[in-house]
C-alpha cells in the first residue's frame, strides 16, 4: 500500500473511532461501578465503544486508542505546533507520553477482574525526528510477559510510510486493586 492510501486508511479508522467516542461518553474517569467486574480487555473495548470515558489526556495530547487485543495496544497521534520544543521540533515527552499509553494499554488488556498495574519503569529511544511528513504516527504496544508480579512490554512509534521515530520498552507493577 503506497504512503498515501496508508495515510487515508489510518484516517478513515480514526475518524470511525472518535465518531463511536464523541457519540459516547466522551472524556473522563470512569466511575467504580462502570468497571466493577470487568477484565482490563474488557475495560478497553467498552471504552472503543464509547461505553466509558476515555482520558482526558488524550485530547490534550491530540492522541487516541484505535484497537485493541489480548496483549495489544495501538495508538494514532497528530504531532502539531502545541507539542513543539524551543528547538522546534515535536518534543520528547509527546513521543514519551504516546509510547506509554499504548505500552500501558496493551499491559492493561492482560490485567483480569481485581487486578491493576502501575509503571515502574519506562525506557525510551527516539531514533528520528518526526517532521513535517508524517502528519499522523502510530503507537503500537505488545506484552512480552505478564506475570503475578511484574509484566513487560515494547513499543514502536512508527508513521505511515513505516519509519520508525522511537521505540520503548516498559516494566509494570501488577497488583490487587483496593475493593473500596
Amino acid at each position: 500500500m503506497s504512503q498515501m492510501n496508508q495515510l487515508e486508511a489510518w484516517l478513515a479508522q480514526e475518524r470511525e473511532v472518535m465518531a463511536r467516542l464523541d457519540a459516547g461518553v466522551g472524556a473522563g474517569v470512569a466511575r467504580p461501578q462502570q468497571l466493577a467486574g470487568k477484565t482490563g480487555l474488557e475495560m478497553m473495548q467498552a471504552m472503543l465503544r464509547g461505553e466509558v470515558p476515555y482520558p482526558p489526556i488524550a485530547k490534550t495530547l491530540d492522541f487516541t486508542l484505535l484497537e485493541v487485543d489480548e496483549g495489544r495496544a495501538m495508538f494514532q497521534g497528530t504531532p502539531g505546533p502545541a507539542h513543539l520544543n524551543p528547538m522546534g521540533t515535536i518534543h520528547g515527552g509527546w513521543y514519551a507520553t504516546l509510547l506509554d499509553s499504548a505500552l500501558g494499554c496493551a499491559v492493561h488488556t492482560m490485567m483480569p477482574a481485581g487486578r491493576g498495574y502501575t509503571t515502574a519503569e519506562l525506557g525510551v529511544n527516539l531514533v528520528r525526528a518526526i517532521g513535517n511528513k508524517a502528519p499522523r504516527v502510530r503507537a503500537e504496544g505488545k506484552v512480552i510477559h505478564c506475570g503475578r508480579q511484574l509484566a513487560t512490554a515494547e513499543a514502536r512509534l512508527f508513521g505511515p510510510d513505516g519509519t520508525l521515530y522511537a521505540h520503548a520498552t516498559t516494566t509494570c507493577l501488577v497488583f490487587d486493586l483496593p475493593t473500596k
